[in-house]
């Protein structure tokens, strides 16, 4: 793999109802993301973002979750995910919410597949049948894995995406509780807040890392409500008790480490709740360790 990376927006925030995460690539920017990047050595490629509709334009939609419109920006966030690794490059896919994951992940193992660290505050593992809010961003990795909605599941290809050997989940805290039931059945592998408490992020990680040692490639999808609120204020459902910066950072320094990392994946960021863009400078500070950034 080449030394080159393609940077993806996708604004969407459609699935979820807290506005202000469609603002989330151009803060990532504005932190100097790309700057970040070259400084490392890398070749930077921003193809700018995919064309997402606003969503005051899709009142006709709403009754649906806005599902005709998701469909349409998971094809194309996966068909340029897929684009990027044929074309040798890692990308990193700006969001938005976490909805994008559908399309990215489908995207980036259409050739093979790869191992994926989702680190976030919530399992993602909610169907139309279990959650509370209807919200897609909450059903991401449940569509990964082939159940919910079919025009979602088939991102890509028919049927799932991942399964439950390629996925670790880290940092999570905040369950439905028939999404917990469903996790548990499922085979994934869950960290919660509790074990990175009781071993520390450098075992936890270790061990999630060692899990995933079966893949060649390793895709970080990144929630930014993984870190506590006091590390990232700027996130949409923001959970006390996450991450401090410290062990969300040895985190993606051990990633680093693997030399497997092939794409990557930030949600959720949401600047209108931030303080003067804090949030996107740490998601930045944390993509520069995930790329090799080194104290000595």
């Amino acid at each position: 793999m080449k030394k080159a990376v393609q940077i993806i927006g996708v604004p969407v925030d459609l699935g979820q109802s807290h506005r202000g995460v469609d603002l989330g690539p151009g803060a990532l920017r504005y932190a100097g993301l790309a700057a970040r990047l070259e400084k490392l050595g890398y070749e930077v490629h921003d193809s700018g973002n995919l064309k997402v509709p606003v969503r005051e334009s899709l009142n006709h939609e709403r009754q649906s979750n806005y599902l005709p419109s998701m469909r349409q920006i998971c094809e194309e966030a996966c068909a340029a995910g897929q684009q990027a690794v044929a074309n040798g490059y890692i990308p990193i896919f700006l969001g938005g919410d976490h909805s994008i994951a559908v399309g990215t992940i489908s995207g980036v193992t259409q050739e093979e597949p790869c191992g994926v660290l989702w680190v976030d505050a919530h399992g993602d593992f909610n169907t139309m049948a279990t959650s509370n809010s209807g919200n897609i961003h909450g059903m991401s990795l449940a569509l990964l894995f082939g159940h919910g909605y079919p025009d979602l599941v088939d991102i890509g290809r028919p049927g799932a995406s991942l399964l439950p050997e390629d996925v670790v989940l880290i940092g999570v805290r905040d369950l439905d509780a028939k999404e917990r039931d469903n996790l548990r059945e499922s085979g994934i592998t869950v960290y919660t807040m509790r074990d990175i408490d009781e071993r520390g992020m450098w075992k936890v990680a270790g061990e999630a890392l060692e899990r995933l040692s079966h893949r060649k490639r390793l895709h970080v999808s990144l929630d930014i409500d993984a870190l506590d609120p006091q590390a990232s204020p700027g996130a949409g459902t923001l959970v006390p008790g996450g991450l401090t910066y410290r062990e969300a950072q040895l985190l993606m320094e051990l990633v680093a480490d693997t030399r497997r990392l092939s794409s990557l994946d930030i949600v959720e960021i949401n600047p209108i709740l931030d303080n003067l863009n804090k949030t996107a400078i740490c998601a930045v500070e944390l993509t520069a360790s995930l790329f090799g950034k080194r104290i000595i």
